[in-house]
């Protein structure tokens, strides 16, 4: 056989590499089972992190971080609740470090668009020693769909203290397409991604699109935020929850992010999705059917 017609050679540390598994924090979220079923489709190893999957994950209990790092290539991180909440950059810094000596050798991790507070979490990241990406992403289309606002919907009146704040809502199908990306090929490693859709829309053009994907009646009200807060209270939301809704609307939802970014093609070479497309999909796979 001649050289033109070998195959070309593969070291055993390339071997070893593909063959270790890659984590995705959240696995069974709305995005992290995405990206995991991302990944699935393109045969790499991929080992969920969750408080129900084997070995279980959990951000409050420390001592079940080794077992889910324990040979990973690379990992998604998600954190729940939110990189704002107090306690986000001390278990940020923790897990990082664990996941750096147990040889993880890259970090995406999904942040907030326009959330200052999130944004001592991506500096720990950055800094962790290895390669890195920052997802930074816009309110998520899919929370209409499969989040709280999910129920407001069916029941037909989104009542929410977002004003006519214009928002470019983001498909997370693009968000979960992007960090498999991230965390596969190496042209997106040391990078900051924001993530928009691609166009500015308020709470109402919102909810009319979804009114008109489904042909049902549903409206958006804009109410206050003591009102806001007050209604979460009498549906018995915990209190750290509450908290974490009042600071979204309140700074997030400020008009801090009305505005468009490419992300999405830079990463991807295409457009993001549209929210009309979401909302005719979300509804024709039966989102706002009553269950």
């Amino acid at each position: 056989m001649t050289d033109a017609l070998q195959m070309p050679r593969t070291s055993r540390h390339e071997n070893t590499q593909e063959q270790r598994p890659v984590l995705v924090l959240g696995g069974t979220g709305k995005t992290g089972r995405r990206v995991a079923a991302g990944l699935a489709a393109q045969g790499v190893p991929t080992r969920i992190g969750s408080r129900g999957a084997e070995p279980p994950f959990d951000w409050d209990d420390a001592g079940t971080w080794a077992p889910v790092l324990a040979g990973v290539r690379a990992a998604y991180i998600v954190f729940h609740p939110d990189l704002a909440v107090p306690e986000a950059p001390a278990k940020i810094r923790a897990f990082c470090e664990q996941a750096v000596a147990a040889g993880v050798g890259r970090l995406v991790l999904l942040s907030g668009r326009g959330e200052a507070a999130a944004q001592d979490c991506e500096g720990i990241v950055q800094r962790a020693g290895v390669d890195w990406t920052i997802l930074r992403a816009s309110w998520f289309a899919q929370n209409f769909s499969e989040a709280f606002l999910r129920g407001l919907v069916l029941a037909g009146t989104v009542a929410l203290p977002a004003g006519d704040v214009p928002e470019p809502f983001v498909d997370v199908d693009d968000i979960a397409e992007v960090a498999v990306a991230a965390l596969t090929e190496p042209d997106h490693a040391n990078r900051l991604c924001e993530l928009t859709g691609p166009r500015l829309m308020t709470f109402a053009d919102a909810v009319g699109e979804i009114a008109a994907a489904t042909g049902r009646e549903v409206r958006y009200r804009p109410i206050s935020a003591q009102d806001f807060t007050a209604g979460l209270r009498a549906q018995a939301v915990p209190a750290p929850m509450i908290a974490l809704l009042e600071y979204l609307f309140r700074e997030v939802l400020d008009g801090r992010n009305a505005y468009l970014c490419d992300g999405v093609r830079q990463a991807l070479g295409r457009e993001p999705r549209d929210f009309r497309d979401y909302a005719q999909a979300a509804s024709a796979a039966g989102a706002w059917m009553v269950r």
